[in-house]
């Protein structure tokens, strides 16, 4: 009996000693965050591009310090792989919660985000949600769950606004348009809140085609598109089916006077117009894009490029979710999943490089959250609206 006092007392002593950092030398132990993206699956490339944003912003936050109010604390990445599925997703929220993750951030695709977040809602689980645009997301009063961009409410209403000033500064040349969609969560809203919206501002919505994921062939989509000859496309999908349809409205020589993307899966990247430069030429997108007047941009998309990559939206987003997070962290002074919940909820962050203003959650939805509208200019990607972003004028219609 008395050897085990002994041992308690001992143990007792070394736990004290623990709780002062760096007393003696211990370093105070690693934070684990959870790092969930679609890696493999349809969504391979976007899902690798955000986890890429994460490890990039782990390092960086874990370079300059780690977290400053808890003695230097590293963040620790638990990478988990959602297939390209939301029940694969899921499963990898009860793995992370059962390695003891203080956080997750992902999961990039509306469909995988609506699971996840609400499978890491049953353990009050913190779940920062990078991408997912899908409005249902933040909807729902999960008290876990924070979406860092904004939702397509959002962006489909500015876009809109913003083609009806494009085309009214024209003389109004376009009156007619053609919604080609993606068939998940992502791609079905934005379509549907798009058809809605349109009409008041006087256009006709000639039709709203929906395609699988994956689509490999879109001649028959596009033989369609000739048929109905609509003054305006408007694409809503994942990087390979855009880069697919786009190039095959070039070759079938279909022309409208403008493709005006909502969200557009590969409108605004470099890696597209790197690939495809004829096809993406003058392609207008209204999407997630980071301030192009911030130096930092600049920098972060250098180190990207040095590691023979590209920096696209889900990088920078995911970056900077995790940059979120790490802030949250460091405020609530420990790792307890319930006192990084209070702090996101009170969160005030706006050391980063988006155009937004200081993130403010309001029901899981960051109020400071705002799309860009860019197009692709002489085989480049310039902001042309908002003014205080403006990087070039915007060029409408593309053809007379």
């Amino acid at each position: 009996m008395s050897t085990r006092r002994h041992f308690m007392s001992q143990s007792a002593a070394a736990a004290s000693a623990l709780a002062f950092p760096l007393v003696g030398g211990a370093q105070p132990k690693s934070i684990k965050v959870g790092v969930l993206h679609p890696v493999t699956g349809a969504l391979a490339y976007s899902g690798q591009q955000c986890r890429l944003g994460a490890l990039m912003a782990i390092e960086d936050i874990n370079k300059a310090g780690g977290i400053k109010s808890m003695g230097g604390a590293k963040l620790e990445a638990l990478l988990g792989d959602a297939q390209s599925q939301p029940q694969a997703g899921v499963a990898e929220v009860e793995k992370m919660n059962e390695a003891g993750v203080s956080a997750v951030v992902g999961a990039f695709a509306s469909a995988i985000c609506l699971a996840t977040t609400q499978a890491a809602a049953k353990y009050n689980l913190p779940h920062v949600v990078d991408v997912g645009v899908a409005d249902q997301i933040v909807e729902r009063g999960l008290k876990n769950t924070f979406r860092f961009g904004p939702g397509y409410r959002k962006c489909a209403e500015t876009a809109v606004a913003n083609l009806h000033v494009l085309n009214s500064a024209a003389g109004k040349p376009a009156k007619t348009v053609m919604i080609v969609h993606e068939e998940s969560l992502f791609g079905t809203g934005t379509a549907n809140l798009l058809a809605r919206e349109l009409p008041g501002y006087g256009y006709e919505v000639k039709e709203v085609i929906k395609h699988a994921n994956p689509t490999r062939d879109f001649n028959n989509i596009v033989l369609r598109m000739k048929a109905v000859n609509p003054d305006i496309v408007i694409p809503a999908n994942y990087y390979n089916e855009y880069a697919l349809l786009v190039r095959t409205m070039q070759q079938q020589k279909v022309t409208p006077k403008a493709i005006y993307s909502v969200l557009g899966g590969a409108a605004s990247s470099y890696k597209f117009v790197k690939e495809f430069p004829d096809a993406a030429n003058g392609i207008i997108d209204c999407n997630h894009w980071f301030n192009p007047k911030d130096k930092r941009s600049a920098e972060l998309k250098k180190r990207v490029e040095a590691q023979g990559l590209f920096f696209s939206y889900e990088v920078f987003m995911t970056y900077t979710s995790m940059r979120l997070l790490a802030d949250a962290i460091d405020k609530a002074k420990s790792a307890d999943r319930a006192a990084i919940i209070n702090a996101l909820q009170n969160s005030t962050f706006s050391d980063h490089i988006m155009p937004y203003g200081a993130t403010q959650f309001v029901n899981g939805q960051n109020m400071g959250a705002q799309p860009l509208m860019t197009q692709v200019l002489k085989n480049d990607i310039k902001v042309i609206i908002p003014r205080d972003y403006r990087e070039a004028d915007p060029l409408f219609p593309l053809r007379a």
